[in-house]
């Protein structure tokens, strides 16, 4: 059964870090591009950050440039995001999701979403003083 599972979520204060991780099972995952998505109360879906199969391309939206960074350790199959300097802007679930069977470029994987419905459960991630 394909599960994504996200993990690292919290409160966090502003200008601290967190790192998320999305750890993927019952299926390659490392033929699949990933990215990472938000969405805030009354706010549409964003697509925060994605990276290749290979780990080589990655995208990230305009707002986190410079503060996260997406990776991946296929041996784990795991895709982490590390998230500096948080702001109470990026307050937000958090989720994670693949485009499996289907290639696709990190910038269409985080500006029009997956064609497909690999979609973890979330995690919340609060940044509040």
């Amino acid at each position: 059964q394909l599960q994504l599972v996200e993990s690292g979520g919290g409160l966090v204060q502003p200008g601290g870090s967190l790192t998320l991780s999305c750890a993927a099972s019952g299926f390659e995952s490392e033929y699949s591009t990933i990215g990472w998505f938000r969405q805030a109360p009354g706010k549409e879906r964003e697509g925060v950050s994605c990276i290749s199969s290979d780990g080589i391309h990655t995208y990230y939206a305009d707002s986190v440039q410079g503060r996260f960074t997406i990776t991946r350790d296929n041996a784990k199959n795991t895709v982490y995001l590390q998230m500096n300097s948080l702001k109470p802007e990026d307050t937000a679930v958090y989720y994670c999701a693949a485009e499996v069977g289907r290639i696709t470029t990190v910038h269409a994987m985080c500006i029009v979403g997956p064609r497909g419905d690999y979609w973890g459960q979330g995690t919340q991630v609060t940044v509040s003083s």
